[in-house]
């Protein structure tokens, strides 16, 4: 293990984690002096802020005008519920999962809706489903970006523009990233703490106008809790999609994610943070093609995210150990980079299989992705010779 050289270079940012993820290049505290801190988020100040936020989020996102974008309470996960919980029921429904978020989409809409039309499609980690049996005559809920398995849908070619169901995406880790077909999308929800770096608890609700036509033509069989309802009387309750959000939301968080919106602007919008994504997942691909004892997760490169990269250790005599010692020699390497102080929380996600997961998103400079690399080298090396040594 002493011939085991450290890599000289570090990464000057070391925040690799996968939500909530870095903040972007050059940011501090000062840049959120114009937060209106102790004043009404229903002041004139308040709502031309969340209004501002909404308005960038249109406008990087290529969001069509026809569309509402709403600030929402709790996360992604507030919004996603939100669409599950105002929307289905209407009709049948095709779930879509392919790791632990979908997963999870589909337990509420079974155990808690306890819908009874009701398809799954699943597909193990590192796969995608088969998205050619999915039927859009009926609701669909997915997720863009597989967060915890990397794998992502590549295009919206599988969805028909003349479906007579909702697509409901969750986009958390796609938005800023990937580029959303909105037309194919009658719902698209994230949340600010993933791609933009921004903090964590508010969600993002983006709604079509056939989404809209659907919540002021139907009313589920359930009783809505306050933070979800979106109608009154009949009809959408528009001062949500303004900036006048259902609940209380933190306007210092709210001018962070201003100042991020801001940040993307200034490096050529939602283009220029696609690159930015792309250049760091490369970095990666390069890494692992070079390297046999790694590999990524998503098995088919077209699928591969380029935001949260998913990573498997395949070297033979680490495959030869039970799952629990496969298990334990990656979070070798996960324990010696965070001691090392190079890379924070870049383990798989509990639910994953054993790996690695390196955000890749748009505020990380590919000048400490590559810095990274020869570090994930270092640590498997390390790791391997403490497991030869325990071997002899």
């Amino acid at each position: 293990m002493a011939d085991i050289v450290a890599p000289a270079a570090r990464p000057a940012n070391t925040h690799f984690s996968s939500g909530p993820c870095s903040k972007r290049p050059g940011w501090s505290l000062e840049a959120l002096a114009d937060a209106p801190l102790g004043r009404s988020h229903r002041a004139k100040v308040g709502k031309t802020k969340l209004k501002q936020a909404i308005d960038l989020t249109r406008e990087i996102l290529n969001v069509p005008a026809d569309y509402r974008i709403g600030i929402v309470p709790a996360s992604d996960t507030g919004a996603v519920e939100m669409a599950l919980w105002s929307l289905l029921g209407e009709r049948g429904v095709d779930m879509l999962a392919w790791e632990s978020f979908g997963a999870g989409w589909v337990t509420d809409v079974v155990k808690q809706l306890k819908l009874q039309d009701v398809r799954k499609f699943e597909a193990a980690y590192g796969e995608l489903p088969d998205l050619s049996a999915v039927d859009f005559d009926r609701d669909v809920v997915f997720t863009w970006n597989g967060t915890t398995s990397g794998v992502r849908v590549p295009n919206a070619d599988f969805i028909p523009a003349d479906r007579k169901g909702l697509t409901i995406c969750d986009a958390t880790s796609a938005a800023f990233a990937q580029n959303l077909d909105f037309a194919k999308l009658d719902v698209v929800t994230f949340s600010w703490q993933k791609v933009l770096g921004g903090e964590g608890g508010h969600g993002m609700l983006i709604l079509s106008p056939r989404a809209v036509a659907r919540l002021e033509s139907y009313t589920p069989a359930w009783p809505l809790p306050k933070i979800f309802r979106m109608t009154k009387g009949g009809k959408l309750i528009e001062g949500i999609f303004t900036g006048e959000t259902i609940n209380t939301p933190s306007m210092l968080c709210v001018e962070d994610y201003i100042d991020a919106l801001l940040w993307a602007k200034s490096i050529g919008g939602l283009e220029g943070l696609m690159a930015r994504a792309d250049a760091n997942a490369k970095v990666i691909a390069d890494f692992v093609a070079a390297n046999d004892w790694i590999a990524n997760l998503a098995r088919d490169p077209a699928t591969a995210s380029n935001t949260s990269v998913c990573l498997t250790i395949v070297d033979k005599d680490v495959l030869a150990l039970d799952a629990d010692a496969q298990a334990a020699f990656a979070k070798g390497i996960v324990n010696l980079l965070d001691k090392q102080d190079v890379a924070y929380d870049i383990g798989a996600y509990r639910d994953a299989p054993s790996g690695l997961r390196i955000w890749a998103g748009a505020t990380i400079e590919t000048a400490d992705m590559e810095a990274l690399m020869p570090w994930l080298a270092w640590a498997y090396q390390t790791q391997k010779a403490t497991l030869s040594k325990a071997a002899a």
